[in-house]
């Protein structure tokens, strides 16, 4: 019993080593692709432009907005933004709802067909109507 246990640990310490070791490998990874002109953001959610890196004192210079910097640690850096590539075709958005209903032709292949039901119904003649309708369809 005992040498389960210590074997159990034994698996333990060596998943907590390995996955350190991962985490440090991915983050040098990271650091070795900083480079002034990169956008990155920091682990408390600033989005910037890397200006300068001082290796000596481990800050990175991020140009935030034009004119506006700030100086961080090398380590406060998480994460490579990638820039976003436009759509090739602008999305054309229609100013009525009569363009969502019917094609170029002027037909309306894919409109909601109309009930007939009068317009004059009170709720629970609507309740009614609703429900025997759905009854007709199982």
């Amino acid at each position: 019993m005992t040498i389960l246990l210590f074997a159990m640990l034994g698996v333990f310490v060596f998943m907590m080593f390995r996955r350190n070791k991962k985490t440090q490998q991915q983050q040098a990874q990271l650091q070795s692709k900083f480079a002034p002109g990169v956008e990155v953001m920091t682990s408390f959610g600033l989005f910037g432009r890397i200006v300068e890196i001082n290796d000596d004192e481990n800050k990175v210079l991020l140009e935030l907005s034009p004119g506006n910097t700030a100086t961080v640690h090398r380590q406060a850096v998480t994460k490579i933004v990638e820039p976003v590539v436009a759509a090739e075709e602008p999305t054309v958005v229609p100013n009525d709802a009569s363009s969502l209903i019917a094609d170029k032709s002027g037909t309306a292949e894919n409109a909601v067909p109309v009930t007939d039901a009068p317009r004059d119904e009170t709720p629970e003649e609507t309740l009614r109507r609703l429900n025997d309708e759905g009854k007709k369809d199982s």
